[in-house]
């Protein structure tokens, strides 16, 4: 995200025993979103499904996937990691094991986990390990965390199909962490919708070109 934020950047997740001990109070954020004016906490309606997406900064993550018709809601936080409700700044040390990440909820009568998908592999480089452009550390990889058995075979499916195009186009493997979903920590007020409070503001997102074929 800033200058500052690319220093200091441990290559490996920190086993539970190493990461930073956290703390039980949850973070505060705002009731609604500031695009969709959706609830930004839940509970959500019983027949939408959620999903978690890393990759790389998450301010412009968000807005990728709030762009979407069918989206009920994003938040951005943290997850994949051991520390409990970490901030930022515990995120940004490598000490919590957690990544960057955007929550969706969505409706799937209006859009598919494969659209979905779509947009996550084809709105970043996925072969890049603990980084995302100039942007280095365990909280910038690629991972898809999933809300159940289905979710993760159809993510599981489109690696396999965006890895050979990624092959064809002479691209190397894919580092995606493609996991259950734990528990997904909101992270700080001003973080959420970034890039709608700060129009102006850094988007590191670049993806390598490659249409994926879902």
């Amino acid at each position: 995200m800033s200058i500052f934020d690319r220093y200091r950047k441990p290559a490996v997740i920190p086993t539970a025993e190493q990461a930073l001990p956290g703390r039980s109070e949850k973070m505060r954020v705002a009731a609604k979103h500031t695009v969709l004016k959706t609830p930004l906490l839940g509970p959500f309606p019983e027949a939408y499904q959620q999903i978690v997406f890393g990759l790389g900064c998450f301010w412009g993550a968000e807005r990728k996937f709030w762009q979407q018709a069918g989206v009920f809601t994003t938040a951005v936080g943290y997850c994949g990691g051991h520390t409990p409700n970490p901030t930022y700044e515990e995120v940004c040390s490598g000490m919590t094991g957690h990544n960057e990440v955007v929550f969706v909820v969505f409706d799937p009568e209006l859009i598919s986990v494969q659209k979905l998908l779509a947009v996550f592999w084809e709105s970043h480089n996925p072969t890049e390990g603990m980084r995302q452009g100039n942007d280095i550390g365990t909280q910038y990889r690629s991972g898809i965390y999933c809300s159940d058995e289905a979710q993760l075979a159809l993510a599981n499916a489109s690696a396999e199909q965006y890895q050979q195009a990624l092959s064809n186009a002479g691209l190397p493997e894919i580092s995606t962490e493609i996991v259950m979903a734990g528990e997904f920590y909101y992270a700080e007020d001003y973080h959420q919708q970034y890039l709608d409070k700060n129009p102006g503001g850094y988007c590191g997102l670049g993806g390598t070109g490659v249409s994926c074929p879902l």
